[in-house]
């Protein structure tokens, strides 16, 4: 911004103004202000400016008051000195975002400056499911149990919804759920997801089950409870670990899983010739060969 004072005719009167602008750089950025324009010698202390009106730049370069004094008034008065004078621009400039509180029952509008914090929903919910409070269903998977919660388990779920309370209800009247087809550790992660929407941290390697491994069975878990979200982290994973040794497992797991990405990934992998034949070579190829012969068929339509 920069401020100067200019003369102007307006009714046979000669004017004095005083403007200030922005440099021309910057016309393509919308801004506004709020500003005050005085001799700098009747400043006693800053005001606040939150009462005066705001100025847009969107149109203009410049603002300000174009009567600022008379020069017959200004010529007699005491801010003349030495043929100069001093002026006082006090602004505050705002730029993309201002919010105001609209004017109610005469009350002036004040800048709203107030700094809202992350939602910490997630870590309320993570202390529900450690504390077990208010816990009305308890799942036995393995030699291990785990307490939780009906309405959280069935608003994130629409499979745990049905299990716990439709038609397709589990359970007996103690409210225990018993899950033989999962591994303990897997189904402690699948809870945390589902009261906290992350995944445990400091989850590489839990129990000697390695990361790539423990994303898959949580991959699964996830198809199988229709946890969309967690299903996507665990192919997000996954897509890391495809090698030589590991794009057989992870296919078929894409393919019977309908793991678009995943899969695209893979068949990226495969498409190096030198790749493809060093993986058929592995117990993961043998394994999709017979669990997913259709995929073998793009693979060999892909090379064509």
């Amino acid at each position: 911004m920069a401020a100067g004072c200019g003369r102007g005719e307006q009714r046979g009167m000669r004017m004095v103004g005083a403007a200030f602008g922005r440099s021309r750089q910057d016309n393509d950025v919308s801004s506004s202000a709020q500003y005050q324009i005085r001799f700098a010698d009747e400043v006693k202390k800053t005001t606040s400016l939150a009462l005066r009106e705001v100025a847009s730049f969107e149109s203009r370069i410049g603002c300000g008051c174009k009567k600022f004094v008379k020069r017959k008034v200004l010529e007699k008065s005491k801010h003349l000195k030495d043929d100069s004078f001093s002026v006082r621009c006090d602004i505050v400039v705002f730029n993309e975002f201002r919010a105001e509180e609209e004017e109610v029952s005469g009350q002036v509008n004040t800048p709203v400056c107030v700094s809202v914090p992350p939602s910490d929903l997630h870590q309320y919910l993570g202390d529900l499911l450690r504390t077990e409070k208010g816990a009305d269903v308890v799942f036995e998977v393995g030699a291990k149990t785990f307490a939780a919660h009906r309405c959280v388990l069935a608003i994130r779920s629409p499979v745990f919804s049905a299990e716990l309370f439709g038609t397709m209800k589990e359970g007996d009247i103690a409210g225990v759920v018993r899950i033989d087809d999962m591994e303990a550790q897997v189904f402690k992660a699948l809870l945390h997801f589902v009261y906290t929407d992350s995944l445990p941290k400091g989850n590489k390697q839990e129990e000697g089950t390695e990361e790539d491994v423990m994303s898959q069975h949580l991959l699964v878990a996830a198809d199988r409870y229709n946890l969309e979200r967690l299903k996507l982290m665990c192919e997000e994973k996954l897509c890391r670990y495809i090698n030589v040794g590991t794009v057989g497992t992870i296919l078929t797991l894409a393919e019977q899983h309908h793991c678009h990405g995943l899969k695209k990934a893979c068949f990226g992998f495969l498409s190096s010739p030198a790749n493809l034949k060093a993986a058929t070579a592995t117990d993961g190829f043998n394994h999709l060969t017979n669990s997913c012969p259709s995929v073998l068929k793009e693979l060999l339509a892909m090379r064509t």
